[in-house]
């Protein structure tokens, strides 16, 4: 099991250059591992099992840990060959998140496009596909999600092929990366929300795969990697401004 961990000092969190608090991660064997019962009672994605768990009076060995990725947010795994270990950690801190968002709200609307093929709302006479008002949600949210994927698309493939012929990235391109990602789910939460509302009743019905994807999504949408405060990050550092430590 991975985890993350402090390496205390006379009972003082161990500090970076920075003055930070130093964060490692270690592998632990599953036997070591005690899970804290109720700490995984959420809205959404609860089927992933996500608990905490804790570990006491565990030795373990330097080959199982790593400084924890972020922390600083340099390329921990450069030294290893193939693209992927080249890329700049910001190329892959918040597009991997947006992927997740972005691969609910399809299933979202798939979920809709199935619901209103075989739903005739009581009191009607037609299916919801026949409703203009569902139509212009269907159409809406399939362009609003897919833009935010090209953005993110362009983006990653941008850097990925700078990465490919040998050069540095630039800030420029790092901070698009993040704000892209960020694009991406706040398209994903915006193409969601209008097929939800469409659903009428069946959208809250808990065993709905409408309401289901509408949960899950908004969970993975809380994610620190892809909240809105990247946008003025990567705005500073578009404007040649400081970006601050979360953006190198």
């Amino acid at each position: 099991m991975l985890g993350s961990f402090q390496i205390l000092d006379g009972g003082e969190p161990r500090r970076s250059p920075d003055g930070a608090s130093s964060y490692w991660r270690g592998i632990f064997e599953r036997s070591e591992a005690r899970v804290v019962d109720g700490s995984w009672d959420v809205a959404g994605l609860r089927a992933t099992g996500s608990f905490d768990w804790t570990v006491e009076d565990v030795f373990l060995p330097e080959r199982r840990t790593m400084v924890h990725a972020g922390i600083p947010l340099d390329n921990q795994w450069s030294r290893w060959p193939g693209i992927s270990y080249a890329l700049p950690a910001q190329a892959w801190v918040g597009p991997h998140h947006s992927a997740v968002i972005t691969g609910i709200c399809r299933a979202g609307i798939n979920a809709m496009i199935e619901l209103a093929g075989a739903k005739t709302p009581r009191g009607r006479s037609e299916r919801l596909c026949d409703n203009p008002q569902v139509q212009d949600a269907i159409g809406r949210a399939d362009s609003i999600l897919n833009a935010g994927r090209a953005y993110r698309t362009a983006m990653v493939t941008e850097v990925w092929n700078t990465v490919a012929a040998g050069e540095e990235t630039t800030l420029e391109q790092r901070a698009r990366c993040r704000m892209a990602a960020a694009n991406a789910a706040d398209s994903a939460r915006a193409a969601m929300d209008l097929v939800y509302r469409q659903g009428g009743s069946t959208s809250y019905r808990r065993e709905s795969r409408l309401a289901e994807c509408w949960r899950d999504l908004h969970v993975v949408g809380q994610a620190v990697t892809i909240m809105p405060e990247w946008y003025p990050i990567g705005g500073r550092a578009l404007m040649n401004m400081d970006p601050g430590p979360r953006m190198r």
